[in-house]
């Protein structure tokens, strides 16, 4: 109990000391909302540049070389990027009746995944679980996934610990996964991780590691989850923190598979 509290505590104190994520460039432009979880502020952020029907969204805000790739190709080509801004750390640190309380905003979009997810320092009433859920719900209506036609999101991993190998059978994820190529040649921390068969036979042919999520997959809360279950087209582009010339030629393949079966309008 003593240490979830400092580290709760950390958590609130990192968040006022560090500036987050690189700066605007000229032109671009911002939206933005407030999500409270209680004494927790999330600011989610729209940057904008020439938008063309293609915008990322960032969930973690410790994965600053997913925000920066994006910018990159936001510079060079246009779209937007929504970024979700809360103290430069992965998880949701808040408390409420003076319990503690933490989860992944990647476990929040359903009610089992925030059920079976969040950690804390108590028994959770289901009042903290349906605003942790309404908070999951805003992202997504931020975001707006049915005027797009899918969605595109941009994630980071530490070198050697998650990778396209977790995969693979005998490992943690293999359930997760329906299908997995591997380019050998890659490094197995970059990775490309998707919903559909056209999208994963789309990056196969791009000679790129991608995973194809298994329909059976379990209800982990994750954003990859609910768009199966809302059949909405997902993408995720994942690379080990740092590659962000990867991440930025990854995230090219991606725009091009979704503009290949129609879910982006080609220029």
């Amino acid at each position: 109990m003593f240490k979830f509290i400092l580290i709760v505590l950390s958590c609130f104190c990192y968040q006022t000391l560090f500036a987050q994520h690189p700066p605007v460039f000229a032109a671009m432009t911002s939206d933005s909302s407030l999500i409270k979880i209680y004494d927790l502020d999330v600011q989610l952020v729209k940057y904008s540049y020439k938008p063309n029907g293609v915008r990322f969204l960032v969930v973690h805000d410790n994965e600053d070389t997913g925000v920066k790739a994006g910018f990159d190709y936001i510079r060079w080509y246009g779209g937007e990027l929504v970024d979700s801004q809360y103290g430069s750390v992965r998880d949701y640190y808040f408390s409420y009746m003076d319990d503690h309380y933490r989860i992944d905003p990647n476990a929040i979009y359903t009610q089992v995944g925030v059920n079976t997810r969040l950690k804390k320092a108590a028994f959770s009433s289901n009042e903290v679980e349906n605003t942790i859920l309404n908070a999951g719900k805003q992202i997504v209506d931020f975001y707006d996934p049915k005027s797009l036609g899918y969605i595109l999101t941009l994630h980071n991993n530490a070198d050697g610990g998650f990778g396209i190998s977790s995969y693979l059978p005998g490992y943690d994820l293999s359930s997760t996964a329906d299908s997995v190529y591997i380019n050998f040649q890659m490094d197995g921390d970059d990775l490309v991780y998707v919903t559909e068969p056209r999208l994963f036979s789309s990056l196969k042919k791009a000679n790129v590691n991608v995973i194809l999520q298994s329909k059976f997959a379990s209800n982990d809360g994750s954003l990859s989850v609910y768009a199966m279950q809302n059949n909405i087209p997902y993408i995720n582009v994942e690379v080990q923190h740092g590659h962000m010339d990867e991440h930025f030629r990854l995230i090219e393949l991606a725009v091009a598979a979704l503009k290949e079966h129609g879910l982006i309008k080609k220029e």
